[in-house]
């Protein structure tokens, strides 16, 4: 399992470096996002770790451009910074989890191997979740309603799909946390929250008939009602 990590902290880079290498892991590490992508011409990795304020190209600028080509290969932030609204941007930028520094380092692997069990996952058998004129192609991520192109970002397509799957039935908080956000202690009902109503204004707000619902004090589904 090759990682390339970006973090413009020398003795942190090599800290974490060293541990991956304890975990019989590889690791490359750059300090600067402008030679990031330059290191990907030369070697093809399993796992990104990057942190958010470096020089040249920031992490977040990457993460983004990364997902616009692959939306698989495993994306971890690290970022200095702990608010709700900075999660969200990494998110929304295509990051499959967020860690705050200072951490822990078996935190660190912690989220690492969850994040690796989650891409090892089995996909769907069918391609295509259809609930009213909602229509999830899981084969390439699309999401369309009445035939209209809807763009999710990561997360909010993970939630999404989550609900599909349920069909009709109650979701629970604990369970998108569980299962969107696997380990992370941070996670709060703001951020579920904050993501379901990312995907009312993307998915209901245009159309008459409203597909997420919330039960409250317990969690939320989807189906026409």
């Amino acid at each position: 399992m090759n990682f390339l990590l970006l973090e413009d902290d020398f003795t942190l880079s090599k800290e974490i470096r060293q541990f991956l290498l304890s975990r019989d892991f590889t690791c490359d590490t750059i300090y600067d996002g402008s030679l990031f992508f330059k290191q990907l011409k030369n070697m093809k990795y399993d796992f990104y770790i990057l942190d958010v304020n470096v020089p040249g190209l920031n992490g977040i600028e990457i993460c983004t451009a990364i997902r616009e080509t692959d939306k698989t290969t495993p994306i971890l932030m690290l970022t200095a910074f702990g608010e709700l609204e900075d999660k969200v941007t990494a998110f929304n930028s295509g990051a499959d989890d967020y860690l705050v520094k200072p951490f822990h380092f078996e935190e660190l692997y912690v989220r690492i191997i969850a994040l690796l069990k989650r891409k090892d996952k089995p996909q769907l058998s069918t391609d295509k979740i259809l609930i009213e004129d909602l229509e999830i192609n899981t084969s390439d991520s699309t999401v369309t309603r009445a035939g209209k192109d809807i763009k999710l970002s990561p997360k909010e397509y993970q939630l999404l799909v989550l609900m599909a799957k349920a069909n009709g039935r109650l979701v629970s908080k604990q369970t998108i946390g569980d299962q969107i956000w696997d380990y992370q202690i941070e996670t709060t009902n703001n951020t579920i929250e904050v993501y379901i109503n990312f995907l009312r204004k993307k998915i209901d707000k245009n159309f008459p008939v409203k597909l997420i619902h919330t039960r409250p004090g317990f969690g939320y589904f989807l189906k026409a009602e």
